[in-house]
């Protein structure tokens, strides 16, 4: 008997969407012209990438102009972190938070001791970031600010456009790592004064493999990747067509789903942390007293293993992680919630439950039937 599988992940990827599939298809057979040529494969190729191109500029209020498309979010903060640096080596001062995606703190580690200065801001037990704290660091060899406009594990939201009009008054470049918030929250690059925009395309219900960047007009940029000239200098290679024209119909999509989003998966998520606090004892909400994606949780329980409920939930036919995906294979607790001080009891107890627009209600009911047991399952086991 073929058992139902319920996926709970969506903040490490989502399923491409059927519509999404559907558009990208022709650019993988018939269509399948490299958009440099100029005879009509490649031509048709090329409107496709420029409608691809509107589309994600649209769900971000950006000019198409100012974005060019990467391979993914890993690129896209790295190309911004190199390309900034080589645009501006007269600066040295880099700022960024201890709850950063890895594809920003490995770069920024790479650099530290290699003439960079390197200042990692510390959150608070809700995984809040200190303001203030950001200002009084702030100095006339800060080159740039990357942060996260949503931590990918909490879900906790950062207030960017504030820090955003902070840095613009000071001259300081300003990159916002927004792959989890892209199509969950309204994000508007101008309100936000951001001077860059990370993104990634299979966070939407688009395909793996495809990312992008916003670049406001007049910030200083270097490409990582250099040939031949495509993505206007940005960005050399062939494009991703079908990767591309998928993102770019996933950004439609999210688009118009946008204004519902957070009434109806913040329902149901409400309903899965109000039952998870109700029915499993020393149950830790991270983040919980600030504001969050409603598509996520991020749960503790006191003396249990995230390991062991992740494989026995897997088994049961739920699909939840233990932290941020590209660190599954990593028995280590996650470096955001010991940057929040979570509890040593906790911390090596913690689920990432992350829901999308597909997930019901019933889902939701099937899950809250297992977990109290799995939950229970594991203290046993990890307390002997």
């Amino acid at each position: 008997m073929n058992m139902q599988r319920i996926y709970l992940d969506n903040n490490a990827s989502t399923p491409a969407s059927p519509e999404v599939i559907a558009e990208m298809l022709p650019y993988l057979a018939a269509l399948h012209g490299n958009p440099s040529s100029n005879h009509w494969f490649g031509q048709r190729a090329k409107a496709a990438l420029e409608e691809a191109r509107n589309r994600v500029a649209a769900l971000i209020h950006a000019p198409p102009s100012r974005l060019f498309f990467t391979s993914g979010g890993t690129e896209a903060n790295n190309a911004v972190i190199w390309g900034v640096i080589h645009a501006v080596p007269g600066k040295r001062h880099i700022i960024a938070s201890r709850v950063e995606h890895r594809s920003v703190l490995e770069p920024l580690n790479f650099l530290c001791g290699r003439g960079y200065e390197i200042e990692l801001l510390d959150v608070d037990k809700e995984g809040g970031l200190d303001l203030e704290g950001l200002k009084k660091r702030l100095r006339p060899d800060t080159l740039l600010v990357s942060l996260l406009g949503v931590n990918n594990e909490t879900g906790v939201l950062w207030p960017i456009a504030e820090i955003g009009g902070l840095l613009r008054e000071r001259g300081i470049l300003f990159h916002c790592d927004g792959v989890q918030m892209l199509g969950k929250i309204e994000t508007d690059v101008m309100h936000l004064a951001v001077d860059f925009l990370s993104m990634s395309g299979h966070k939407i219900h688009g395909p793996k493999g495809v990312g992008a960047v916003y670049i406001r007009r007049g910030a200083p940029f270097v490409p990582l990747i250099m040939g031949g000239g495509q993505e206007n200098n940005r960005r050399a290679g062939t494009e991703n067509v079908p990767g591309i024209v998928g993102f770019g119909k996933a950004a439609e999509l999210a688009a118009a789903w946008l204004a519902c989003y957070g009434r109806n998966v913040g329902l149901l998520r409400d309903q899965l942390e109000r039952a998870i606090l109700a029915r499993i004892p020393e149950a830790l909400v991270n983040g919980l007293g600030l504001p969050r994606l409603p598509n996520t949780i991020n749960v503790s329980f006191k003396g249990a293993s995230a390991e062991a409920m992740v494989q026995e939930l897997d088994e049961l036919g739920f699909a939840v992680s233990a932290h941020s995906a590209c660190h599954s294979n990593d028995l280590d607790p996650s470096h955001v919630l010991s940057a929040m001080g979570v509890p040593e009891a906790y911390l090596h107890g913690t689920l990432r439950i992350s829901l999308s627009s597909r997930n019901t209600a019933e889902e939701i009911d099937n899950f809250l039937r297992v977990l109290p047991g799995v939950v229970a399952k594991s203290r046993r086991t990890f307390s002997v």
